[in-house]
């Protein structure tokens, strides 16, 4: 059996059913940058050093948490192949896993900010405006952005609740559970935002959903990233994950003043610690401006 032939069965015996559906589909697109000299080769003659190439490769153009989850998905998928007496061997076990730095966060500056909405509310589907402007004042995920319907909306006090997540599995567009239940949270809306959800609220007519599709049912999380890139090339700015835009929310957020647990318990985080490390370039800059001030009082004194 070819990997290529093993991939697909292995994803349906052991991961379709035992893990949420957001994370198989992300499976499914891990196992497309498996090359296909690799997926055409027998099991049992890969080598180790056709994994180490392989990886080498993958690693010039990957984040750390992506190359970990390449790294257990190639782990598993060889341990199971072995279990099952498809190969003799597990050529993965002593992988010499190259060093990635974590890339850093893209977010946009105040002037891109205002660049982007200028060019978003102009956007011929509006849609995409609103949309834009209620994740940075939010800090959404897009799938919860796109999960909100008008019952998760207390206009009297001005709160948001974050209830679900729309995912596409197996092709579909689909409601799914949130993450972790840190991420089950009420959100405050500032007036800038109730008079954004106000507008939608105007427009959606009877639909349930806040940013419904054409045909009524959600919006697919496709769609408004392709949107998103259309407003960004008229807007002149590099093409970029509709999470920056969630990384812009924090980073605004870290830089004028607020503190870090107000920021986690907002974007929804497991803890304040993982917050800390993944703007921690933030909160140097911070640090650095306090120390500053502090020796400027001190020297005066």
């Amino acid at each position: 059996m070819t990997l290529g032939q093993w991939l697909p069965l292995w994803l349906r015996s052991y991961k379709l059913g035992t893990i949420k559906g957001t994370s198989y589909h992300q499976l499914e697109i891990l196992c497309q940058h498996i090359p296909e000299n690799l997926k055409e080769t027998e099991l049992s003659d890969i080598l180790p050093m056709d994994l180490q190439v392989f990886f080498n490769e993958f690693a010039r153009a990957s984040s750390k948490s992506y190359m970990d989850k390449m790294r257990v998905l190639i782990h598993s998928l060889f341990c199971d192949a072995l279990d099952n007496g498809l190969c003799s061997r597990d050529p993965s076990k002593r992988l010499r896993i190259p060093h990635v730095s974590e890339h850093p966060r893209e977010a946009f500056t105040m002037e891109e900010v205002s660049r982007i909405i200028g060019f978003a509310w102009g956007y011929p589907n509006v849609k995409i405006g609103t949309a834009i402007l209620t994740l940075l004042l939010t800090g959404l995920r897009r799938g919860e952005l796109l999960g909100l319907k008008w019952t998760d909306v207390d206009f009297d006090r001005r709160v948001v609740k974050v209830q679900r997540a729309i995912s596409r599995q197996n092709g579909k567009v689909v409601e799914a559970p949130l993450k972790t239940k840190n991420a089950y949270r009420t959100l405050p809306l500032s007036a800038d935002a109730i008079d954004v959800l106000m507008q939608q609220r105007r427009k959606t007519g009877n639909s349930e959903w806040v940013f419904p599709s054409p045909t009524g049912g959600p919006m697919s999380p496709d769609s408004v990233l392709h949107m998103l890139h259309r407003v960004l090339k008229r807007a002149g700015l590099p093409k970029v994950r509709f999470h920056d835009l969630r990384h812009t929310f924090a980073t605004l957020a870290l830089q004028n003043g607020v503190d870090i647990k107000t920021v986690s318990g907002m974007l929804g985080h497991f803890s304040a610690g993982f917050t800390l490390d993944t703007y921690a370039h933030v909160t140097t800059d911070a640090q650095l401006k306090a120390a500053q001030t502090m020796g400027n009082i001190l020297s005066r004194a």
